[in-house]
């Protein structure tokens, strides 16, 4: 007895040359200037409310560096914006909302992070750079590694700390609205000259 041939219902396989999703998901990537502007100052924003939050919470806001670390942390944020924008949208280009979230709260982490620590890190070797050796030199190199290696590490012991524990929950907030924005994005049907 033979059983009847099924057939593939999923899409049809392309080719391996087939570049069409890779272009859609950069296109769907762009971003305009006025989201990346009121988005910029929303989230720096958010993010310096938390870092003022966590310092009032941790010590009543008794440090000389307050208005400091709210800039740090505000201008982190809102240089992370685009990136974390754009990198959202390449990611979660046509899928539903769960990964969408969880895309967005990727993005936001890595970037936000990622950007204020780097900053942290320029403002740190800034400092210590007046007893460093001359420019350019192997002394001078090694100098600058070191300095920027432990200027990162001292801003994931004690900068991360910034965030918590309002950051939790600007960031959640954050990601569901860009999830719930997000449109489930069909590829466009491109063709393949032959």
């Amino acid at each position: 007895m033979k059983s009847p041939v099924r057939k593939h219902k999923g899409p049809k396989p392309r080719p391996a040359n087939d570049n069409s999703n890779l272009r859609d998901r950069l296109h769907a990537a762009r971003i305009g200037w006025r989201e990346t502007l009121l988005g910029a100052i929303g989230w720096g924003a958010a993010m310096a409310l938390s870092a003022q939050a966590s310092l009032w919470l941790s010590n009543a806001a008794l440090t000389s560096h307050y208005w400091n670390l709210t800039a740090l942390t505000f201008a982190g944020a809102a240089l992370a914006w685009p990136l974390s924008l754009s990198a959202f949208r390449f990611l979660a280009f046509g899928r539903g909302r769960e990964p969408a979230f969880a895309a967005a709260v990727l993005c936001l982490i890595v970037f936000t992070i990622g950007i204020t620590a780097v900053l942290f890190a320029i403002i740190y070797r800034n400092f210590y750079a007046q007893w460093h050796g001359d420019p350019f030199t192997k002394l001078w190199l090694i100098q600058l590694a070191f300095t920027s290696a432990s200027a990162l590490y001292q801003f994931a012991v004690v900068g991360l700390r910034l965030y918590l524990p309002l950051g939790v929950v600007l960031l959640f907030a954050a990601a569901v609205l860009l999830a719930r924005g997000h449109r489930r994005q069909k590829p466009v049907k491109t063709t393949i000259p032959h």
